[in-house]
């Protein structure tokens, strides 16, 4: 491996031989001038120079002028300033340039060591920690895999593939993230049948499940209203939990998390379903039944969600013998993006805000049907740096941003997630059946078994029937719905997509966080 080129600009740089001795055995070569003119000079020569120490106070140009210069033409070189000078100014100056690092003189060869491993060894040194951490850990994941889990483990289960996910992602070590995704898929297979044994049951009630979607406002929410603070309760569509976790270190800039908490999404994970259940408090089926001209079936024409404000209002007079003063807001354009920007403050004269965001929806739909999408989130870590790179620049941050000013508290919470889809499942049906790739309902249906959870009688867990011989299939894992027809078509058109509606960690266990104004 070639050596680490060092360039170390000090006017004093005949007092330092012994730190440079030291480095020069430990293997790095050391390329010594002792003003910034000299330095920059070397710079010009040649772009070989991996890192560069750089004394404060030297003559002609100083330090920080000189720093100033190497970031105009070499933003991304490494510099490390070294001075005996502690005024807090010049460090605020120094690190508002960028600087690597700072140290303080006299250094020693062992803080200088510590320097290097932590600038230019550092994505090598992550990786070979992260490698060998998830090795020890291959084997804990498994027996958990294959451990009876119940409703909390599967949740810290899953939690813990994500952060090996993230992790991984850093170390660019793609034979290790194969094995963690063949992981991941075994996980989704046993979640499955868990999944298929128990959700009927946590439905009637027969048996103790986890907070479900039309459960979640009113255990885990509607305690945060009336606490004297404004709540604004975000729920950003599709929101998985490995991008909670991607947005959760921008976020906490601004905030701290007074709870991080999860609930399971309800069958189908789609809008329709899930979303409408949330903000009524009711079962799909519940809601056909106490606002039947409120509900549109899947085959239907018109919007399917379009009552979710009157569904809240509804839900708060269940919930509350006081009146709750609520406004509601839907961003599903540019423009009521920049208006939700422009009069976020609004939210500190009500008990209530809701808004839901509906961006990370619109990107998994128009990465299906935009090839250009198709390539920015080839993948899941690609998935992931796109939501953070939209989240970072959205008119949505800004606004939050703002908001974090006031003593509110912000809930944030989803619907439902979305899972990369890979295997395809033929389903054959009436002209009435769905089209949705993750769930179907309709009469007739022939389709794999092994494939699907089945529910012909949709009443038992508070689905409505679209007709009286209905019957929902819900895919297991990454399997998604093709028709024969035109079968290879569609395969190559949905093969690799991110879809919901079915069974999946990723579609299932969805995070809701509440945090409080820094």
């Amino acid at each position: 491996m070639t050596a680490i080129k060092i360039l170390w600009a000090d006017d004093e740089i005949d007092l330092l031989k012994p730190q440079l001795f030291f480095l020069e055995k430990k293997g790095y070569e050391v390329v010594t001038v002792t003003n910034g003119h000299d330095a920059l000079d070397r710079l010009e020569e040649a772009n070989d120079i991996d890192v560069v120490f750089l004394d404060e106070s030297m003559p002609g140009i100083t330090g920080l002028e000189t720093l100033e210069r190497i970031k105009a033409k070499s933003n991304n070189l490494p510099v490390v300033m070294i001075t005996k000078n502690e005024a807090e100014n010049i460090m605020e100056e120094a690190i508002g340039s960028q600087i690597d690092d700072y140290l303080i003189k006299p250094v020693n060869p062992n803080q200088i060591l510590l320097t290097l491993k932590k600038i230019v060894d550092n994505k090598r040194l992550v990786s070979e920690k992260t490698a060998s951490g998830y090795q020890q850990d291959f084997r804990n994941i498994s027996l958990d895999i294959s451990a009876h889990q119940d409703k909390e483990s599967w949740v810290d289960l899953y939690k813990k593939i994500i952060n090996w996910e993230l992790r991984l992602d850093q170390s660019d070590n793609s034979e290790l993230f194969g094995i963690l995704n063949t992981q991941k898929t075994e996980a989704n297979r046993e979640f499955s049948k868990y999944i298929e044994k128990h959700y009927p049951a946590w439905l009637t009630g027969d048996e103790d499940g986890p907070t479900l979607s039309h459960q979640l406002f009113r255990e885990k929410i509607a305690q945060e209203v009336h606490k004297g603070q404004p709540v604004v309760f975000l729920l950003l569509d599709n929101l998985r939990y490995d991008q909670w976790m991607i947005l959760e270190p921008i976020i906490t800039e601004y905030y701290k998390i007074a709870k991080e908490d999860h609930f399971y999404s309800i069958l189908p994970t789609s809008t329709q379903y899930s979303r409408n259940a949330i903000f009524s408090g009711l079962l799909p089926q519940d809601i056909k039944q106490s606002y039947p001209d409120k509900w549109v079936h899947d085959h239907e024409k018109g919007g399917k969600n379009m009552h979710e404000e009157f569904f809240m209002q509804e839900q708060l007079k269940r919930l509350f013998r006081e009146p709750v003063s609520m406004q509601y807001q839907k961003i599903t354009r540019v423009d009521q993006a920049k208006a939700l920007n422009e009069n976020i403050m609004n939210a500190t004269n009500y008990d209530l805000t809701v808004i839901v965001y509906n961006f990370i929806d619109m990107l998994s739909h128009a990465r299906t049907e935009m090839e250009v999408l198709k390539e920015l989130a080839k993948d899941e870590k690609a998935y992931r740096s796109l939501t953070k790179s939209w989240f970072i620049n959205s008119p949505l941050w800004e606004a939050l941003q703002k908001l974090a000013t006031k003593d509110i508290r912000l809930v944030i919470g989803t619907d439902h997630g979305t899972i990369k889809v890979s295997t395809p499942s033929k389903v054959i049906g009436d002209r009435d059946t769905t089209t949705n790739l993750r769930y179907k309902v309709g009469r007739n249906l022939n389709f794999k078994k092994s494939d699907v959870l089945a529910v012909e009688n949709p009443k038992k867990v508070g689905l409505p029937m679209p007709n009286i011989s209905s019957t929902y299939i819900f895919a297991k894992e990454e399997k998604f719905f093709l028709y024969p027809n035109s079968y290879s078509y569609y395969n190559n058109l949905f093969q690799d997509t991110f879809q919901h509606g079915g069974i999946s960690l990723e579609e299932i266990i969805c995070p809701i966080v509440t945090l409080t104004s820094k």
